[in-house]
């Protein structure tokens, strides 16, 4: 049986990243790097944590199956995969980012980031719309 929500607070806090990624950006094409910084080590620190939240979660609950028929699960697949594959690239590019802007290495983190930031976006919207097909709109059958 799935744990009241836990799958909630998980697809909370990919949509709290995604947010605090979006602040930030208009933080640093504003010119306002003080507030870029504190608003992608947020965005980075709600990662983790949904990252811990999450592996937890499937520790104590297993894989949930996606009880969508037709049309809609090669779409489902389609998006599942893709998140997945860019949560895995993300989180080496995540740290990098972090560590060259932290470390004032501006040059290298800008051209890290130019790629970090949209995939990172992508992971935490993607991660919400996983979130909804599965659990809100094909709610699984316990």
């Amino acid at each position: 049986m799935q744990s009241f929500g836990q799958a909630e607070l998980n697809a909370s806090l990919n949509a709290l990243s995604g947010v605090l990624l979006l602040i930030g950006h208009r933080k640093i094409m504003a010119g306002n790097m003080q507030a870029h910084k504190k608003y992608m080590i947020a965005a980075f620190i709600s990662s983790s944590v949904f990252l811990v939240s999450y592996v937890i979660y499937h520790i104590r609950v297993g894989n949930v199956l996606f009880q969508g028929q037709g049309w809609i699960r090669p779409v489902y697949f389609a998006i599942l995969i893709s998140h997945v594959i860019l949560a895995i690239v993300i989180l080496p590019m995540a740290i990098a980012s972090l560590m060259r802007g932290l470390q004032q290495k501006f040059d290298k983190h800008r051209k890290i980031a130019r790629w970090t930031y949209p995939l990172w976006l992508y992971v935490s919207v993607t991660g919400v719309v996983v979130y909804v097909m599965l659990y809100q709109i094909y709610t699984p059958k316990t």
